[in-house]
């Protein structure tokens, strides 16, 4: 029996000559022109760019958040079957006889490093406090928000969006960048994975597609990412120096204000260009090693003066319930609240009045109290029980809203960044197994990211529960949080260096995130190709800093209170058509680890699998 040979000759055209020597012409000029448009929509109609993503955003959660969470879930279920059947699991991503590029000491160690970054200076604390007071448990009326009793539905979610679906959206993308990278000598590329499915067609304007999506996936993940950096980058020089006109003083609490942001956003980018064209883009090895001995050093202070002994009990404790709930969290998903089906389920007292309950009770943000408190008129004048079963009959429309704002918004910025990991993930592990791979990328920074989430989280939790912060920490904006529970931990001098170190480390995590984000974009247009021109890195970064700039700025029109709004509807879009992607990727992994099997159990060339 004979089994068709792979197609392994991807060949993406890339120009002799000028310019774009090197590149693949209509990948950059296909995604440049979409940047590039982007970023003059925000600027020249920034009020009109706001109200237009943020519209087109809702819709698409509306008809496709069933979709992210399922997806996801599927993501996480896929890899653990691969990893728990013999056939697969053993298979080497490498030729025969080839060993480890790395020690398990060096390749864990950068497995530690990839599960730290900017992503969790900011939600190390904002993560577990926003998820006390708002969570499915607390929306459904379970618990009450930012009580001892919220805690554990907390730290569940939490858990989740950090932990095992998180980097099994990443591995997802660095399995299958890595498979056929290192067993069929295919260009690093995001084309390289759909081949088993698609063959010779991912040599031409399809395979463009596949590319462009994952060059725009990664510039809005990082551009989310950078974005979320910077504000906490001037929230802490504002800390520091005290310096108002970096700030919105205009809120309830200081939070980084346009200015600020832009100054500091041109500051990081600056840096991160200058890094990625000047020679001094080989030290970026050394920032992250600097980077490590920093976040050890804060990790470490709040290990000291935080709440150790509460954060260790509640890991123990939220790791068991992840695990419990692991199913439900992952295939539980909703959909928007038919209206008639709102009528249907209130009491026969509240029907005539379900035009002005229905806004309240399927607020995902609000509580019963709220609800009750924003009613006039004869609704108002229901009585206690009636409003609590028309508040009860809108909790499948509570539950959409918050899955819809909160957990689909991350597994979207997981998806749009997973080209920048998975590529990482992908280059540091040639000659692992396909079993090594899951375990190793999936478990360990999914366990650093637990410590990290419930040491520095739980100290901020615990300095509210005793009442020793007094709605200080919760009161903060997100990316305040970490310096606000300094210093109800620390004082004097000592808070100042730490607080200082903080901002040096937030400062290294920006620029060498923006930096290895520029690099993948520019490995995805060249074909995989790792030494590009430093002209490329130039405009890449100043495309980067624009689409970053512009959608900031659009983010605080029409009164926008969150500059980042935009750039995260930007994101939650632009992740879409790469999820649909990553899925044509399993099914294209899974039929390429079958015909290796069956090629292997025929006595054929192992060294030169099937598709």
């Amino acid at each position: 029996m004979s089994i068709k040979p792979p197609f392994t000759e991807i060949e993406v055209k890339r120009a002799a000559s000028g310019f774009y020597q090197g590149h693949s012409v209509e990948i950059a000029l296909f995604s440049k022109a979409i940047m590039v448009g982007l970023v003059l929509w925000a600027l020249v109609w920034p009020a009109n760019a706001n109200g237009v993503l943020g519209s087109l955003n809702w819709r698409l959660l509306e008809d496709f958040n069933v979709f992210y969470i399922v997806i996801v879930g599927f993501f996480a279920v896929f890899l653990f079957v691969l990893a728990a059947l013999p056939q697969t699991g053993k298979r080497i991503m490498g030729r025969p006889g080839e060993g480890t590029e790395f020690s398990n000491f060096s390749w864990f160690s950068m497995m530690f490093g990839a599960g730290l970054g900017v992503g969790l200076m900011v939600f190390a604390t904002a993560e577990p406090l926003g998820l006390w007071g708002s969570n499915p448990v607390v929306v459904s009326g379970a618990v009450v928000g930012n009580t001892e009793e919220a805690l554990q539905s907390a730290y569940r979610y939490t858990f989740a969006h950090y932990g095992f679906h998180a980097w099994a959206i990443y591995v997802v993308t660095g399995l299958a960048l890595a498979y056929y990278a290192y067993t069929r000598d295919m260009p690093l590329t995001i084309r390289s994975a759909l081949t088993p499915l698609f063959g010779s067609l991912m040599n031409g304007f399809l395979g463009h597609v596949v590319d462009v999506l994952g060059v725009l996936a990664t510039i809005l993940g990082v551009s989310v990412t950078i974005g979320f950096g910077v504000s906490q980058f001037i929230d802490g020089m504002y800390a520091i120096t005290g310096m108002e006109w970096m700030m919105d003083m205009t809120g309830e609490a200081p939070a980084p204000g346009t200015v600020g942001l832009i100054a500091g956003l041109v500051v990081i980018m600056g840096l991160s260009i200058v890094s990625a064209v000047s020679g001094v883009g080989r030290g970026v090895k050394y920032l992250s090693n600097l980077n490590l001995v920093l976040s050890l050093i804060l990790l470490f202070t709040f290990v000291l003066f935080g709440s150790f002994l509460f954060a260790m009990t509640t890991y123990a404790s939220a790791l068991v319930d992840y695990l419990l709930n692991f199913l439900s969290i992952s295939f539980g998903a909703y959909g928007p609240q038919d209206p008639a089906a709102f009528v249907a389920a209130l009491p026969a007292e509240a029907a005539p009045y379900a035009d002005a309950l229905r806004g309240g009770a399927t607020n995902a943000w609000g509580s019963f109290e709220g609800f009750k408190s924003g009613l006039e008129g004869e609704a108002a004048a229901l009585s206690d029980e009636v409003l609590a079963a028309a508040y009860a009959a809108g909790e499948p429309g509570r539950q959409f809203g918050w899955q819809a704002g909160w957990t689909t918004f991350y597994w979207a910025w997981w998806i749009a960044f997973s080209p920048f990991v998975g590529l990482f993930l992908a280059r540091i592990s040639r000659g692992r197994t396909v079993r090594e791979f899951i375990v190793g990328c999936l478990f360990a920074p999914a366990l650093v990211c637990f410590a990290w989430m419930t040491i520095l989280g739980g100290t901020a939790i615990d300095l509210e529960l005793t009442g020793g912060a007094n709605g200080a920490i919760i009161g903060a904006s997100n990316t305040a949080k970490l310096f606000v529970t300094l210093g109800q931990m620390l004082s004097g001098g000592f808070l100042s260096a730490i607080t200082i170190m903080c901002v040096v480390l937030i400062m290294t995590f920006l620029v060498t995130s923006a930096d290895s984000g520029i690099l993948v974009m520019n490995t995805i247009m060249s074909g995989g190709d790792q030494n590009v021109g430093n002209k490329h890195k130039i405009v890449w970064g100043v495309i980067l800093t624009a689409v970053i700039g512009t959608l900031l700025i659009a983010g605080k029109t029409n009164g926008g209170a969150d500059p980042m709004e935009a750039l995260k509807s930007a994101m939650i879009i632009g992740a879409l058509p790469f999820t649909a992607v990553m899925g044509l990727m399993c099914v294209s992994l899974a039929k390429a680890l079958y015909r290796d099997g069956k090629r292997e159990k025929l006595g054929l060339a192992v060294g030169d699998p099937a598709e």
